[in-house]
């Protein structure tokens, strides 16, 4: 028999209903499972393949979708045509919010699936049958944008028993309802924990530390756009949702001192250098290449005063 990966697992996929952003969220006792188990594409639809995982079930059914066909249809294609239909457990929303689910009757218990609108929660080899309800109980209940809507239903999951091996890796993936034309700007989230004692928690570290770069990011745009205030907005909030992270205190600094407030930059400063000196370092090497406007008379005047106290 051909080997398929094992991802015994817990998983939702959903579509927003306000943004219609797609997206998807996976805990399993199984190393790397956001390889195997999440496919997302905007404007198409989000896939969910666990269990005795078939991986093609991902990039087909997204193929499938994209052609038009609901997922619904697209579902009962692929299970037609594979004679372990039994072994698998799969998921499936489109673009529109139709979805469709299948628990294969061979799944190991615990094992089922709960679909709601634009929905659906899906789980096999779990302590407990209430593991799935759970997901989709909180899912419905919780409140903010999708990928926090996604990591309530995992903590939910986990809260309810888990996998009965334990717990090793998990993933999130987020798209925008509709793409781009630049691929690689349509992924709203996508981390992965490989590897964790406690992966769903991990998980939800590296999405407040995305949060604060995406934050970070908002405000080199702002910034380009002229708006200074909102852009030294944009740096306050990504410092204060990610305070560990000196690069965003960093280049907070940078950035006030750049438009001539070195008086506010140095407390700054002198926090991100407490924590890493070589981004003193670093600071004497932007303006050579034109990073900054500051002069090096200045960047000088800067490291003298916000030496770590």
């Amino acid at each position: 028999m051909k080997k398929f990966p094992l991802a015994h697992t817990y998983s939702i996929i959903a579509r927003d209903p306000e943004t219609g952003q797609l997206g998807g969220a996976v805990q399993s006792h199984w190393f790397s499972v956001g390889s195997v188990v999440i496919w997302a594409e905007p404007g198409v639809g989000v896939v969910a393949t666990q269990a005795m995982a078939k991986i093609s079930y991902g990039p087909l059914g997204l193929d499938l979708m994209r052609a038009g066909l609901p997922a619904p249809a697209v579902l009962q294609a692929l299970l037609s045509t594979d004679e372990l239909a039994d072994l698998r457990q799969v998921a499936m929303i489109d673009s529109r919010g139709r979805g469709a689910t299948h628990t294969g009757k061979r799944c190991m218990a615990a094992s089922g699936h709960q679909t709601g609108e634009g929905f659906s929660t899906q789980a096999n080899m779990m302590a407990h049958n209430t593991v799935w309800p759970a997901m989709a109980e909180a899912y419905q209940a919780s409140k903010g944008d999708l990928a926090e809507r996604l990591l309530a239903a995992l903590e939910a999951a986990q809260a309810s028993g888990g996998d009965i091996r334990g717990q090793q890796s998990a993933a999130i993936l987020v798209v925008p309802a509709h793409p781009s034309g630049q691929a690689w700007n349509d992924r709203l989230f996508d981390l992965r924990v490989e590897d964790h004692p406690h992966p769903v928690e991990e998980l939800r570290r590296l999405v407040r530390i995305q949060r604060a770069y995406q934050s970070m990011n908002q405000g080199d745009d702002y910034l380009a756009a002229g708006d200074t205030p909102g852009a030294l907005a944009a740096y306050s909030t990504a410092a204060t949702m990610a305070p560990e992270m000196d690069e965003i205190t960093f280049w907070h600094a940078v950035t006030l001192a750049d438009i001539g407030r070195v008086d506010d930059s140095l407390p700054i400063f002198r926090e991100a250098f407490s924590k890493n000196r070589d981004w003193a370092t670093l600071l004497q090497r932007l303006p050579p290449v034109g990073m900054v406007k500051m002069s090096p008379e200045t960047v000088q005047t800067i490291l003298k005063a916000s030496q770590p106290e």
